[in-house]
């Protein structure tokens, strides 16, 4: 269990740690923002973030054990997987903390790419952990969009 439960952790520490730093003028700053139609509220954010760091840890748990731990065999599956994760971590800041829509965007789509290849390489190991990924995945898309959107509008 203690496996099970730190590798679903772990996304939602760096997510945390994000927010804290990024938090501060985020609702008057974003709020500013000239957003299309389509945007989620804001309320929404932390719940889909909830449950999406939720799959994606419990994703790795899973590839993470078919593979016996860490060893030669899970360096690129969950090398891809930590590279991602260390990207999505990186976009609040960027994004909320430091204002940079430029490198948000860059960010993401590099993230875009990084989870696609992570997925790629999980799909022969765990087929159930790449559809834990599926949500993750979907919700980049629209985050994706909306980045793009922003910062070509603002």
């Amino acid at each position: 269990w203690t496996y099970t439960v730190g590798f679903t952790v772990l996304p939602h520490v760096g997510g945390l740690v994000g927010w804290i730093f990024s938090h501060k003028d985020m609702p008057v700053w974003y709020e500013r923002l000239k957003k299309p139609s389509w945007c989620p509220s804001r309320k929404m954010f932390p719940v889909a973030w909830t449950v999406l760091y939720t799959g994606m840890g419990y994703a790795s748990y899973l590839i993470w054990n078919d593979l016996g731990g860490c060893n030669s065999k899970a360096i690129i599956p969950l090398g891809l997987y930590g590279a991602q994760l260390a990207l999505n971590w990186a976009w609040p800041p960027l994004f909320f903390g430091i204002h940079n829509l430029k490198m948000a965007l860059i960010d993401i789509l590099c993230l875009d790419g990084l989870v696609i290849g992570t997925m790629c390489s999980w799909y022969r190991i765990n087929k159930t952990a790449t559809l834990l990924m599926v949500p993750y995945l979907g919700w980049l898309a629209m985050a994706t969009c909306l980045t793009i959107r922003i910062w070509k509008d603002n």
